[in-house]
């Protein structure tokens, strides 16, 4: 019994460790890159209709806690706050003012609702909200 529950303990310990090795490893991974989306919740209009031409940005600064990016058509910037997996954006404001269609009130709409983060196993930035995928970037090649 004693030797069960020793082996139980070390595997949950074991488990838990790997646990919080990948959370460091990705938040490394979401400050090297620039994120160009390719999934957003939501919206009844197909993706390559609300962004046609571009598609929106992020960049995650760490020594700032910011993020700035494009909507699509318009540059934005904000502050996050970022405690683990758990993240938060505060409202976004415009660098530039050209109309963008829905596309833009899309993405800024949503990018308040993230509560947490991941990077998946292909790469993948994944921005959540209780557990369900709002948006997914990949890498930018940009």
């Amino acid at each position: 019994m004693k030797k069960q529950t020793l082996f139980l303990l070390a595997l949950i310990s074991l488990f838990l460790v790997s646990c919080m090795s990948t959370m460091k490893g990705d938040s490394s991974k979401l400050y090297s890159n620039s994120w160009e989306l390719e999934y957003i919740t939501g919206p009844r209009i197909a993706f390559q209709g609300l962004y046609p031409d571009d598609k929106p940005m992020i960049k995650f600064n760490e020594d700032t806690k910011t993020v700035t990016g494009t909507t699509s058509c318009n540059g934005y910037n904000t502050e996050y706050t970022m405690k683990g997996m758990m993240m938060s954006f505060a409202t976004p404001s415009a660098t530039t003012m050209r109309y963008c269609g829905e596309g833009e009130q899309v993405f800024l709409k949503t990018m308040k609702e993230v509560t947490s983060y991941r990077i998946t196993n292909d790469g993948k930035l994944e921005l959540l909200m209780n557990d369900v995928t709002m948006m997914r970037f990949t890498k930018s090649m940009k």
